[in-house]
């Protein structure tokens, strides 16, 4: 699994948060080819801490010339996202640059909300927590891209068979 590692330690770390995106697509089932790895992680300064140094472990960095400890920092996520637009937070591994870590700036919908309707998926014993199907096509309409608008039908596609 290409981001088995990032899985094995969030959960070691106990991060809160769940896979959103194209993985996530794949874990219900559809078919969809996906590089990066997108995350929903909950927002409290002591999570964002322990997914940092978990980021940190692995050896991910900031993709934006920015500090990683900054994104702990409400006025600062709020402040990149109203001056420069900033949708998603990105860490790289230097190493390995195709291995890309996309997190939400903030919390779209309640973390709390979609936590209490994750689904816990097993993939090579690693529990990883996905969004409920609501919850992520909710998701993939606030973004809006085309890409997340046929991710939406591929999933309802997926529901009707």
């Amino acid at each position: 699994m290409f981001y088995e590692d990032v899985f094995r330690k969030l959960e070691e770390e106990g991060v809160r948060y769940v896979v959103i995106g194209g993985v996530a697509l794949v874990l219900y089932g559809v078919v969809r080819l996906t590089i990066d790895l997108d995350l929903f992680v909950e927002m409290s300064g002591p999570n964002l801490k322990r997914f940092l140094m978990a980021m940190k472990d692995l050896g991910y960095k900031p993709r934006m010339p920015v500090k990683a400890e900054d994104f702990v920092i409400p006025q600062k996520r709020r402040r990149w996202k109203e001056e420069k637009g900033m949708q998603v937070f990105s860490l790289y591994h230097p190493s390995q640059p195709t291995k890309l870590i996309v997190v939400l700036v903030d919390e779209p919908i309640l973390y709390a909300v979609v936590n209490r309707q994750k689904r816990v998926m097993t993939a090579r014993g690693i529990s990883i927590p996905a969004p409920s199907i609501d919850h992520l096509k909710q998701l993939k309409r606030i973004s809006g891209r085309p890409q997340d608008l046929t991710d939406i039908e591929a999933l309802e596609a997926m529901e009707d068979e």
